[in-house]
């Protein structure tokens, strides 16, 4: 006879139901306006370097915009709030895109909408860590990734559908209004089925304490920067099929959705791994993926697709267990912070990691496979010291 969920942790999975599907909705919002920034920032005469330097930008300020948006997290506690101004820019921001014909309004809009997903990162987390007292943190972070990737792979496709019918980028724009009023509306139910979702952990959170964070967070953030440091942005990878002439642009982008897909089936395998198995469930996916540059920067085709899988497979897990652990190791009243800190630190040290692989990719492809695979194995020492630290 299977036994039935007890109800706190029936009502914990449908908060990460409802959140994933919000993170879908909402990813299939800018991840879909993402695909055409680019030549959209093209036809309204912006230059090449304008486009660089607002990508790099805007990354920039969401993830340093996640430090200032954990410390309020724990300060005020006001969750929903938090959650409702960073996903009204994130979201706003992308279909008022449509009524532009300048491209400085374009690239502020574009900064709002980065702004507004580093605003709303930490406070989700939190939210989410709280369903994971009752769940299992990689069961949680790891159902919340899959449901994100398939509004990443979603999002693109269904604009691409709106350009092959119309050749009209104010359409899109604007036909992405439609996931973006949906995740809106969902996450205001959310908010009033959960109006106090630090309930589910069953314990009051107390007032943020000042004291230092734990050594073994400061162990944890420096394996979780070399694990930035030695993974390649995907564009990269499509780049090198697309350069050395063994795969089409059709065939990357198919690659890239092959990609996102094992990145979500990954996220779920690892998150339940992780429940079982703590950190080991990273070190494994770490070992795994880090075969990936070998592969994916080879001549071969059938090689990159190989490595493609298996970047797919470290992102997944990366997406899962990254933010669970966190939640395991600190209590609720740091968590806003950890999760801040945590993601403006692995966000700059992919972007230090991005620039030099692609400066190396351009002087030595074997250069640019042993830093890959040696920060990884750097990454992976580095998670077992954190495991001996949190003994």
């Amino acid at each position: 006879m299977r036994l039935q969920p007890a109800p706190e942790q029936r009502r914990a999975l449908r908060l990460v139901w409802l959140f994933g599907i919000i993170s879908l909705l909402a990813d299939a919002t800018y991840e879909g306006a993402r695909a055409i920034t680019g030549p959209f920032l093209a036809v309204l005469g912006a230059s090449g370097a304008v486009v660089g330097i607002v990508s790099g930008a805007g990354e920039l300020v969401g993830y340093l915009i996640r430090l200032a948006s954990g410390y309020w997290t724990d300060r005020i506690r006001r969750y929903w709030a938090l959650l409702g101004l960073g996903y009204a820019l994130n979201l706003g921001a992308v279909p008022l895109l449509a009524l532009v014909g300048r491209w400085e309004w374009a690239v502020l809009l574009l900064l709002l909408e980065r702004l507004g997903k580093g605003l709303r990162t930490p406070p989700r987390d939190v939210v989410l860590s709280y369903a994971a007292a009752r769940l299992g943190g990689g069961r949680v972070f790891g159902l919340h990734e899959a449901l994100d990737q398939i509004g990443a792979v979603g999002g693109p496709l269904f604009v691409a559908a709106i350009l092959g019918v119309r050749e009209s980028y104010a359409l899109a724009f604007a036909a992405l209004a439609l996931p973006a009023m949906g995740a809106l509306v969902v996450l205001a139910y959310t908010h009033r089925r959960y109006p106090h979702p630090e309930r589910l952990e069953g314990n009051p959170v107390p007032e943020a304490r000042s004291e230092r964070f734990p050594a073994v967070f400061g162990w944890y953030l420096a394996a979780s920067a070399a694990l930035a440091m030695g993974y390649a942005d995907f564009p990269l990878i499509g780049y090198h099929a697309e350069r050395i002439g063994v795969l089409s642009g059709q065939e990357v982008a198919a690659l890239y959705a092959l990609a996102m897909g094992v990145d979500a089936l990954a996220a779920l395998l690892f998150g339940r791994l992780f429940d079982r198995l703590g950190l080991w469930a990273l070190i494994i996916a770490l070992l795994m993926s880090a075969g990936f540059a070998p592969l994916a920067f080879a001549g071969r085709p059938e090689a990159i697709v190989a490595g493609a899988v298996l970047w797919g497979v470290g992102m997944g897990a990366q997406e899962s267990v990254l933010r669970a652990e966190i939640a395991r190791l600190l209590p609720p009243e740091w968590r806003g912070r950890a999760y801040g800190i945590f993601h403006a630190v692995f966000g700059l040290a992919w972007f230090v990691g991005s620039l030099a692989m692609g400066l190396l990719y351009e002087r030595d492809l074997q250069l640019l496979v042993i830093w890959s695979v040696g920060f990884l194995v750097l990454a992976t020492g580095l998670m077992g010291v954190t495991m001996r630290t949190n003994k």
